[in-house]
């Protein structure tokens, strides 16, 4: 019930990234309709040359299961560098915090595993502010080594327990994560939809036509065969 709770109050964020030239449209292109299903948040362009590039968050979970992305496209009768043709785009959606730092080290919502195959040797509690374990490890050398465990995450080992390498030392703090999907978006000219919608309408027209004068051509030869 507990762990259930916290995963509720994580926050979330996103990232959307655009193809060039697209970007988010202003509140007043926005229409009213939309604007209720965009709500309260508030989207941001990653920085002023990459305008196509929309981030958003930390929000609340709980409140945010969905996000809808107001999208301006560009014009191609304005653009010669944009034309009606499918673009790539890519999401990405984090829930919770990292797993590591921008260093590369990992942080304490995060599993820690042995470096090496041996026995534990000795778990001695730091006694700082920050807290954690040293976990001295005895390998098949005699070398000890010892792995750092922050504070958060929950012993599973003890000393005088024999482990193999990459072995859970702790257990699994992280209830968050990071996805990640792409998809496509067709940029297309209402003209060309209108006259395709009506070359359909010639097609199965033509086609009705067509039936009916064979059924009538097929009437004239009966007729001529009674006779």
């Amino acid at each position: 019930m507990g762990q259930t709770a916290k995963k509720a109050d994580l926050n979330v964020g996103a990232v959307l990234i655009l193809p060039e030239g697209f970007q988010l449209a202003p509140n007043d292109r926005i229409p009213e309709e939309m604007k209720k299903k965009v709500g309260n948040l508030y989207y941001q362009p990653y920085s002023e040359d990459k305008k196509n590039i929309l981030v958003i968050g930390p929000v609340p979970g709980k409140e945010h299961s969905e996000m809808v992305f107001p999208i301006l496209s560009p014009d191609p009768a304005k653009s010669s560098d944009v034309a009606y043709l499918k673009y790539p785009i890519y999401v990405g959606g984090n829930r919770g915090r990292g797993q590591v730092y921008p260093d590369g080290s990992k942080s304490n919502n995060t599993v820690y595993n042995s470096p090496v195959t041996g026995q534990i040797k000795s778990i001695e509690k730091i006694e700082t502010k920050k807290g954690g374990y040293n976990v001295t490890i005895t390998n098949s050398a005699g070398d000890d080594i010892i792995e750092k465990i922050p504070a958060g995450p929950e012993l599973i080992v003890k000393e005088g327990q024999s482990i193999k390498a990459d072995q859970p030392l702790t257990n699994n703090p992280n209830v968050g994560g990071f996805g990640q999907m792409d998809t496509e978006i067709v940029l297309q000219n209402p003209t060309r939809i209108f006259g395709l919608i009506g070359f359909f309408v010639a097609v199965i027209l033509t086609q009705i036509f067509l039936v009916l004068k064979k059924k009538q051509f097929e009437k004239v030869q009966l007729a001529e065969m009674n006779f």
